[in-house]
């Protein structure tokens, strides 16, 4: 299913954006208006902006996996 059929669920989630040029970003994604992604990045120390990015430079987007809590070396990472 392409990405714009289910972006919309994704609100309020981290997210990773391929950009069609090959770069990409990830951030939490604030809203989708009018084919525009709105997503909040991550600057430095506790400053964060909110970015827009258009549907027509955008490859693909993907929501953050869960977590996964494994053991090594007998001691949990988390």
């Amino acid at each position: 299913m392409p990405w714009e059929q289910h972006v919309r669920e994704m609100i309020g989630k981290p997210i990773g954006i391929s950009f069609c040029n090959g770069q990409g970003t990830s951030g939490v994604l604030c809203n989708v208006r009018n084919d525009v992604l709105y997503v909040m990045e991550y600057l430095y120390q506790n400053q964060f902006a909110t970015k827009y990015y258009s549907f027509s430079t955008i490859q693909d987007v993907h929501m953050f996996p869960p977590c996964q809590n494994r053991r090594r070396s007998g001691r949990r990472l988390f």
